[in-house]
């Protein structure tokens, strides 16, 4: 592996991909871990609950089918002690050996006690053992008086009542069954049944592993069974087991217990017939060998998965994110200032697909803005050129003006004065004046300006007069060429084409808060056609004149757009009587457009 597949390995987990292969690797791994271990415990867990619900159900069964034997070893024995003729009498007979007559007792006897066990193989012997030396037996191995006086038959003696149950020490064939003779209320001997010790492996053949161990304890803490085939190094001692059996919390219970350095589930069940106890020892090792085995090859699946899916998931990633890489490419590109680069298509339909053609637009629509910019600068130095020669223009004018005003003085002539000077007002207020704002009485003068240029247009005076409520509403603030247009309007299209002197009155009053202004004339007056024409709601070609209307209707735009569809203009008129234009404009008392007051 080179140097440069071990960086594409070991992508940096600031790039997008990097981040997309660690998460994806960080999620399987988690999710791998998480699947194995938990389906390596619950194995655990299954097959440790399976061992101890399959030895509980053997041991049980053992125990119950020990019982039914036992079970039909107690009424057999109920069937001799009760069994007077037979078995009484001859007990009690005077008869001993050798005779003829104690030779028939044992043939009777014997062919009696044979009845009793035919069809029974789990027996292998059963006897009647008479406490004055006479003993009959069928079955094996041989019995005779020598039984009087051992351990066995004086166990049965003290606990033969009911029924007794003893393993003779040293032997492993056979476990006996006695019950005391009565009669007149005094022992006269036992019966004994020895129950053929096969049937006791076979039924406790309990092994759920080869090394598991299982063991019966009488009520005295004896071994009734012990597994035959547990190893020595691992088989515990008897004092082992009573200490075990004296932790059991109850008659059936399971723990889990360290026996010699390894680890046993103990399995234990108290029979209420017999009073024995069976333990049963599982090693857990051995149990769960087999889970070991597993979970050695699930991890070993598990890390091929993962390499797999590593693998497939950095393929993944490289695929997602080669657009992403390929966008990144051409966004450097425009970075470092170039907007003609080369173009790597893009077609996929997601949102990198998206992304990449609203940033193609958006370098389009940059190109297209940068050279509009640059038109733009071009264009503003040649404005800059011509405001620099335009700059010399008003000054020219003005003395101009102001020279042929001064000759007009000189040769007496007063009108070309009065022209000359209010031209150079008008001329002054509006090329020399910026701003878009005046107060009413600059707005008033040069209105007067205007109608002491234009009223030598007309053989007759045209007069025009003005009223102001109150002299205060003259230092209200107006935009600029507000009146002039409408005075302008009503010269030229009202009285100007009747040819006949006229009167123009400008009306300043306040109202509601708001500064009307009302500019009436006694001129030929306008139809509503005209009206609309005049305010832009009628075709332009219609309109009588089209600076003179351009004018009208700029100014109502102006007030409506600046403060609100509430002011404007507003016409009055009727054909042939007067034309009247009422202004609603805010009373606005501060010079800075910025803070205006409305009072």
């Amino acid at each position: 592996m080179n140097l440069s597949t071990l960086r594409r390995w070991l992508w940096p987990q600031t790039s997008f991909q990097g981040k997309i292969f660690m998460a994806f690797g960080l999620i399987t791994f988690l999710s791998i871990v998480s699947v194995t271990a938990i389906v390596y415990v619950n194995m655990r867990e299954t097959i440790k609950h399976n061992a101890v619900t399959s030895v509980s159900d053997s041991i049980r069964q053992a125990d119950e089918s020990l019982n039914v034997m036992l079970e039909e070893i107690d009424r057999l024995n109920t069937v001799v002690v009760t069994n007077k003729n037979t078995v009484i009498n001859t007990i009690m007979s005077p008869n001993e050996e050798p005779s003829y007559e104690w030779f028939l007792e044992q043939k009777r006897i014997t062919e009696y006690l044979s009845g009793l066990i035919q069809y029974k193989p789990y027996i292998s012997r059963m006897a009647v053992v008479g406490l004055n030396g006479k003993v009959f037996f069928t079955g094996g191995p041989w019995m005779d008086r020598s039984v009087l006086g051992t351990p066995m038959l004086n166990y049965m003696l003290h606990n033969g009542s009911r029924h007794a149950y003893f393993k003779p020490e040293g032997t492993a064939d056979a476990i006996t069954v006695g019950r005391e003779i009565r009669y007149n209320r005094e022992t006269v001997g036992i019966v004994m049944v020895d129950l053929d010790y096969d049937f006791i492996k076979k039924t406790y053949g309990v092994k759920p592993t080869a090394d598991s161990m299982l063991y019966v304890l009488d009520e005295q803490n004896g071994y009734v069974y012990q597994s035959e085939s547990a190893p020595s190094s691992y088989a515990p001692p008897l004092d082992r087991i009573i200490q075990i059996k004296g932790k059991l919390a109850g008659d059936n219970d399971v723990v889990e217990q360290k026996i010699n350095g390894r680890s046993y589930i103990v399995v234990s069940r108290h029979s209420e017939y017999t009073g024995w106890s069976t333990l049963a020892l599982i090693p857990l090792d051995s149990l769960l060998s087999e889970s070991t085995r597993i979970r050695n090859l699930m991890t070993e699946v598990s890390i091929i998965v993962f390499i797999v899916i590593l693998i497939g998931s950095h393929q993944v990633s490289s695929r997602t994110t080669i657009n992403i890489r390929r966008l990144r490419s051409m966004m450097m590109q425009v970075k470092d200032g170039n907007l003609s680069f080369p173009r790597t298509e893009i077609h996929s339909k997601d949102e990198i697909g998206q992304l990449y053609r609203v940033f193609i637009s958006m370098v389009d629509e940059l190109k297209r803005l940068m050279e509009g910019i640059r038109l733009s600068e071009k264009k503003k130095r040649e404005a800059e050129l011509t405001a620099l020669q335009a700059q010399i223009r008003p000054h020219f004018l003005y003395n101009s003006l102001n020279t042929i005003k001064y000759l007009a003085k000189l040769n007496g002539v007063p009108n070309i004065e009065e022209v000359s000077g209010s031209l150079i007002e008008l001329m002054r207020g509006l090329l020399g004046n910026s701003n878009e704002f005046l107060t009413l009485r600059e707005e008033l003068d040069y209105v007067n300006s205007y109608i002491s240029i234009v009223k030598y247009k007309y053989l007759e005076p045209i007069e025009v007069h003005t009223q102001i409520e109150d002299d205060a509403l003259l230092d209200c603030r107006v935009l600029k060429l507000m009146l002039q247009p409408l005075v302008e309007n009503a010269i030229m299209h009202g009285i100007g084409p009747s040819g006949e002197g006229g009167f123009v009155l400008i009306r300043v009053y306040a109202e509601h808060q708001e500064l009307r202004i009302e500019v009436t004339d006694n001129g030929r007056g306008m139809t509503q056609d005209q009206i609309d024409a005049l305010l832009g709601a009628a075709d332009r070609e219609e309109m009588p004149s089209r600076f003179s209307s351009m004018g009208v209707r700029n100014a109502n735009e102006r007030i409506v757009r600046m403060f609100g569809e509430s002011y404007g203009l507003s016409l009055y008129s009727e054909p042939g009587l007067y034309t009247k234009v009422e202004i609603r404009f805010p009373q606005i008392r501060n010079s800075d457009q910025s803070d205006q007051e409305v009072v």
